[in-house]
Order: C-alpha cells, then structure tokens, then sequence
C-alpha cells in the first residue's frame, strides 16, 4: 500500500535503511526526552540517538549556545586550524575531566563518528607498538568500517565488509565460557609463550559494556586483571567508550569505577552534547607517535560540536547533580526491569546505569516487545547476537515523572506480548 509520508524514502533511499522499518513514522520536532511526529503524535524516546543524545533532543542550554555561535558568524568548518571553540573545548575538558582523574592523555580530533576515533586508536597502537594484530571479544561491536569490523563479532556486520578482515583475534568476554576456565589462562599462556605461533598484538581493545553485543558488562575483577595482563606484556589497552561513556553508566568514562587506566580510549556520540558529529581518540603522551598530517580527516574540525561540547561540559559535568540523577534514575530503571523480568521466566538483566535492558531466553520476545512498545508510542531497540535483549537509553537528563511514565509504556508492552494481566492502574 502506498504512503505519500514515505514514498520518497521507499523509492530513492537505500536498502540499507534500517530504523525507520521498525518504526514507519515520519518525525518532525524533538524535545528533552520526546520525539513528535508530523502529524503531532508523541513517542518517549528510550533510544536517544544510540547514545548521541545524553542531554536529550534540543537541550535548551546547548541550543541558546549553538544559536548564538551560527549568529556571530562563527567558524563552522576548520580541518584542524587553531579556533576559539576548539580552545575553549580542549580547555573544559582538561579542567572538567582529565585533569580531575589525573589523566595526561592527549586529544586527537579523528573525524565526526565512532568509527573514525576506532580506526585512529588501532591505528595508533600499530604505530606506537611496531606491532600489527589487535585482540578483540566475542561479540563486540567497535563500527563498521574496515579496522573496526576486524574487531567487531558479530557475523552479520563482519559480513557486510566483503573482503577479508586482517590482524585481529579474538578471546571470551567476561564470562563467555560460564566459569568453566581461567578468564584468561588462553591469552596468558600463548603470549608467555614463544613456540604458540602466535605473536604478541598491539593491543586490546574492549567495551566496559557490550552495547551492541547484548548489554553483556563486564566485572570490574575481569576489567583490572585484563589491564594488568597487558602491562605485564606491553600490550597497549584500549577501552571503547563511545556508547557507554559520557555518562551513560554513571560517571563520565564507564571504566572509572572499576579504577582504569587506558593506554588509549574513543569517545563519540555524545561528546558534542547535542547530536551533532564528533569524536575524539584519547592517548597517552608516550603513543602519540604521530607525524604531522600522517593521519587526518575533513571534518576533524566541526567547531559547532565543540561549541555545544564545552557547553555540556560546563553546564553537567562542573558539580555531581547529573550524576546524582542518573544514579537515581537506574535505580528506578533496575526497579522496573526487576518487574518486568518477574513476568518472564529465565529472563535476566543486563547492563549498567542508564544502559540497561532485559534478556529473554525466547529469542524472539525482545522483538517483540520493542514492536509492541512502538505501539504505545515508545521507542527501545534490541540488542545481542540474535536482538534477543531489550535495550533501554533514555537520556540522563530525564525526570523521575518522564521515566516512570516511559517504563509504564515499556511494561505494558511487555505484558500484551508476555500474555500478563494488565498492569495495575493501567
């Protein structure tokens, strides 16, 4: 049947296309944690941009700042030029973040997307190592150009590349093999060992918490022994933080509590505060190795995202109140999905703070319940090998009232595909 909404988009754009199948609307306006549609319908937005969208849609601060950028007259485009909004950016957050975790490491501006600051990262162990392989995880997901689909698991992405995927290897995550063997006695033993036939890599890379891969988070224990395994050989460290950091479990970089300290790290998504593109690959003063001009991009210098990044920076990361409303706010997130998983037997938990969802042990469910959820106006999307986890990332702005009313949205769907009774007062 024809649409005229979406004629254009069926018949010009891309088979590639993707959200839009599983959720046929045509959105217009956007709001804190709400999307409109052109015709004025409302969906709670539980999806925030895959992570882009931290401080919500159209978050008055950033846009009053970006406004009156665009209105002076402000330099939009820059390659990697001296500006004031770059200045003013890098100096935030050294003051906000680094300096306050005595970090040194320096800043690379990669390009606009998660993707580039991978690349930059794995570019730049090879370099500062000598060395060419990089061990990645099972079902990890690091982007989809080349080098970050060699690191990448999941078949179906890999796939995509059409040629073959070079000088990575993969080991279990954090309890992949259920207990069954030593997390790591595969690694320990063939990179000790001079006869395994296999040599040393440049580096590690991994995500605190599997976004893509299953909201699968690792244990803290798994995380330092993992950084200590790879002093003892050089091997450099990389944590990819650009769906879990900027907040989204908690603190600023997911890896703090658990008291890393990364060789190298990516950051992207909602590091402009606003949704617009950017990405930066932090690094250790000791692997910044770099000639100039030896790596580099044309829109490595966006300076509207650094405008609206200071922005955040300043406005949400200068005291702890954010913080404190994300710790309140996945209290009452794990509280409800405790409810929900109640409904649903082998069902689990996954994930940390703000990046959190259910798995279901029939594959087919999560789906089913992100399909329903559209349905009462909310948009969640699957996560995990076969999508078989529900994924839940409203923005860290958002109030007790929007979450409650959001996860009242996301358990009546529940229930209608789990066959519940209706949930009381609903």
């Amino acid at each position: 049947m024809s649409n005229s909404a979406t004629d254009i988009f069926t018949t010009r754009e891309s088979e590639v296309r993707s959200y839009c199948r599983n959720w046929p609307v045509v959105f217009d306006t956007a709001k804190g944690p709400y999307q409109y549609t052109e015709d004025g319908e409302r969906y709670t937005d539980f999806f925030s941009g895959a992570g882009a969208l931290n401080y919500g849609h159209n978050n008055d601060v950033l846009k009053e700042a970006l406004l009156e950028y665009v209105a002076a007259d402000g330099v939009t485009h820059s390659m990697d030029m001296y500006t004031k909004a770059k200045r003013e950016f890098l100096e935030a957050f050294t003051e906000l973040i680094l300096a306050p975790r005595g970090m040194t490491h320096k800043i690379q501006f990669p390009g606009p997307t998660g993707t580039n600051a991978v690349e930059t990262a794995l570019k730049t162990a090879r370099k500062a190592t000598g060395r060419e392989d990089v061990v990645h995880f099972t079902n990890a997901f690091h982007g989809m150009t080349l080098g970050s689909l060699a690191v990448t698991g999941n078949a179906f992405k890999r796939a995509g590349a059409g040629t073959p995927l070079y000088h990575a290897t993969s080991a279990p995550y954090d309890d992949y093999i259920v207990g069954e063997t030593s997390d790591f006695a595969w690694l320990k033993r063939i990179w000790a060992d001079s006869g395994s036939g296999t040599n040393l890599p440049a580096a590690v890379i991994v995500e605190t918490v599997q976004g893509e891969g299953g909201l699968k988070a690792a244990r803290g224990q798994w995380l330092k022994e993992l950084q200590e395994l790879c002093r003892e050989h050089g091997v450099l460290l990389i944590v990819d933080d650009v769906q879990a950091g900027c907040g989204r479990t908690g603190t600023f970089f997911s890896f703090e509590e658990f008291g890393l300290d990364p060789d190298i790290i990516t950051l992207s998504k909602s590091i402009s505060g606003y949704g617009l593109p950017m990405a930066l690959t932090l690094m250790k003063p000791e692997v910044d190795d770099w000639e100039p001009g030896e790596h580099n991009g044309t829109f490595r210098g966006h300076n509207p995202a650094f405008v609206t990044g200071t922005k955040a920076l300043r406005t949400y990361w200068a005291d702890d109140a954010l913080q404190k409303n994300i710790a309140a706010r996945a209290e009452q997130l794990r509280a409800r999905l405790e409810v929900i998983a109640g409904l649903a037997e082998g069902s689990e938990l996954r994930g940390r703070g703000l990046l959190s969802g259910l798995a279901f042990r029939d594959v087919e469910v999560a789906e089913k319940i992100a399909k329903a959820a559209f349905q009462h106006q909310l948009l969640v999307e699957t996560s995990g090998p076969s999508s078989e986890v529900v994924k839940i990332m409203p923005p860290l702005t958002i109030t007790e009232e929007q979450m409650a009313a959001g996860l009242d949205q996301l358990e009546d769907a529940a229930r209608e595909v789990l066959g519940a009774p209706a949930r009381a007062g609903a």
